[in-house]
């Protein structure tokens, strides 16, 4: 054992004593330095907050603090909108039935689609073309549980459907709040979760790339959609096109491509329309527009030259409803009876009337464009419409009817 003097005792003390104070001392600045250095929680909790204006439905909890590092805000976002939707997204498949030559029921075809779930109550927004001619309708949640749906209402005009399913009691349904389309700017971050080629809830990013723009899709015209660079593949038809909050602003309806696959032209239907047809169809099971009770005819190059008219576009009023608002506010209806078509399959028609070539300064070429004119309107609105009678334009007022 080794023995050490009293001195020595006395000298290892006094150095540790030292040593424990100037500890103490680096301690107590560290500490300070703490407090004053903004820490990754703080800016996640800012970043939070930065947020929580805006309405909000099932947020989700702020992410841990240990999670946050390494993410840039942008991504803390993207996972935070992520995070709150993604369970609201539903996965959309159907079956049309037929018969074979034994009329013997068969499925003739199937295809998927994607939807939001809009209310607890089971309610989704998709679109008409995900579920036409559906026999069956399957909709598959993010926990894997599938339920039979039910159309509550459709409308090929805006390409947009409410269905219906019946959750367990104990299932408490994630939902995706409609946000507003009155602010959206040229250049704004949108998102997008849909099913593309079956995969389920995927994510793409994107900004807004042109609005208030008119598609055609077969014979309707829907105007005012949304164009995104967001990536849109089949299957992410009917899904929430969303902002930064996690709000929707569109539902992904269609895109420009010639592979059929995402060419960075996407395009969606504007939650303000969707807004709007959603509530008649719940309500009505059909959107309420008002209409102008009138026959109308697709005016023709030959059509012209029959009647001797300069013009050979618009659509011909063949005929007007009596004792309608339409005849009230003066519009004429022909009264040359002619029959058009072949030989075998022929109508008749009036020739003479008026000529709507414009409602509320939406030109009308053909039958889409005075359908998507009108695609706004409530019975009970009044619309200028301009004709074009004995070769020369005239401006009527007209109130419009329930269909």
């Amino acid at each position: 054992m080794k023995l050490y003097s009293g001195h020595q005792v006395f000298l290892t003390g006094l150095l540790c004593a030292a040593a424990g104070a100037a500890l103490a001392y680096y301690s107590v600045k560290i500490s300070a330095a703490d407090k004053e250095k903004p820490s990754v929680q703080a800016k996640a909790e800012d970043y939070l907050t930065e947020n929580e204006s805006f309405p909000m439905t099932n947020a989700v909890s702020q992410i841990p603090v240990s999670d946050t590092a390494g993410y840039t805000k942008d991504e803390l976002q993207n996972i935070l909108v992520y995070e709150k939707c993604n369970e609201a997204v539903v996965n959309i498949t159907t079956q049309t039935m037929g018969y074979n030559w034994f009329y013997e029921p068969v499925i003739t075809s199937s295809g998927s689609g994607s939807g939001s779930i809009i209310d607890v109550r089971g309610y989704v927004v998709t679109n008409y073309h995900v579920i036409k001619n559906a026999s069956t309708i399957t909709i598959s949640l993010a926990d894997g549980t599938s339920y039979d749906g039910r159309i509550i209402g459709q409308d090929k005009e805006s390409d947009i459907a409410v269905l219906k399913f019946d959750p367990d009691d104990s299932v408490e349904l994630k939902t995706i709040a409609f946000g507003e389309n009155s602010g959206l700017k040229v250049g704004q971050k949108v998102i997008a979760i849909g099913n593309p080629f079956a995969l389920e809830r995927t994510m793409t990013t994107g900004i807004i790339s042109g609005l208030g723009r008119p598609i055609q899709e077969d014979d309707v015209i829907i105007r005012n959609m949304i164009q995104t660079d967001a990536a849109i593949n089949p299957g992410n038809s009917g899904g929430p096109l969303l902002d930064s909050s996690g709000n929707m602003i569109g539902i992904n309806t269609v895109i420009y491509s010639s592979s059929g696959s995402s060419s960075g032209v996407g395009f969606a239907v504007p939650v303000s329309t969707a807004k709007r047809v959603v509530n008649d169809l719940i309500k009505y099971g059909k959107v309420n527009r008002g209409t102008i009770k009138v026959s109308l005819v697709q005016n023709t190059g030959r059509i012209a030259a029959h009647s001797k008219s300069r013009l050979s576009t618009g659509m011909i009023v063949s005929r007007v409803a009596e004792n309608s608002k339409a005849e009230a506010a003066g519009l004429k209806g022909g009264t040359q009876a002619v029959r058009y078509g072949s030989s075998f399959n022929y109508q008749t028609i009036y020739l003479g009337g008026d000529i709507i070539t414009a409602i509320d300064n939406i030109t009308v070429t053909k039958l889409a464009d005075y359908y998507s004119a009108l695609e706004d309107k409530v019975p009970g609105d009044k619309v200028k419409v301009t004709v074009w009678r004995n070769n020369e334009s005239k401006v009527l007022t007209v109130t419009l009817e329930e269909e």
